[in-house]
């Protein structure tokens, strides 16, 4: 189901990550997803920066999101896997800066440096790609089941908010709503770039 106002938009994707993030929800609210924030937490290896990796390896050529993890896996000798939960906000705010752009090809959205982004990747050095596996994000706190539910909680009561600005609103005042949506996207992806 693609939205004809926004190719490249997939409704079903979209819900899925949403489940694969946060697990079905049960009567208590916790999500028992199967790769959920704590799996992540537990691969023990540094992040690294995951905008410049992208960067550097859409130096060469146009890319899909599985073929950038990859490359950079390659890259980095296997020292480091960016995950999908932090390549996708990467990508979508070096979208928003004008440096990266996409199109659907096939099933797959593939992505390319714009000419601004090639000046700043020409700039970008493979050393910010660790060379080692380290341990690093192990010392980070896990996020709690409370945080998930929460965070579970808040993107429902978002969903029923807008559910009801498109049942409701004027034309005025959802244009007004898409620009707010639009503006707190872009802050959560920054807040997800954020060392």
């Amino acid at each position: 189901m693609r939205s004809s106002s926004s190719p490249g938009f997939d409704l079903r994707d979209a819900v899925n990550s949403l489940r694969e993030t946060f697990g079905p929800l049960t009567a208590t609210g916790a999500g028992s997803g199967s790769r959920g924030a704590s799996d992540r937490s537990r691969d023990g290896r540094e992040r690294g920066d995951v905008r410049s990796a992208i960067l550097i390896e859409l130096r060469d050529e146009p890319m899909h999101a599985y073929q950038i993890i990859r490359a950079v896996e390659t890259r980095s000798a296997g020292a480091w896997t960016p995950s999908p939960g932090s390549l996708y906000p990467a990508l979508q705010l070096l979208s928003d800066e004008g440096l990266v752009s996409s199109a659907q090809v096939g099933e797959r959205k593939v992505y390319s440096l714009t000419d601004a982004g090639r000046l700043v990747a020409e700039q970008t050095t493979d050393s910010t790609l660790p060379t080692e596996p380290t341990h690093e994000r192990a010392q980070e706190p896990r996020r709690d089941v409370q945080t998930t539910v929460d965070l579970a909680r808040s993107g429902v009561r978002f969903a029923q908010a807008l559910t009801q600005v498109g049942h409701s609103a004027t034309a005025e005042q959802s244009a007004r709503a898409i620009a707010v949506v639009d503006e707190a996207r872009r802050k959560l992806y920054a807040i997800l770039a954020e060392d």
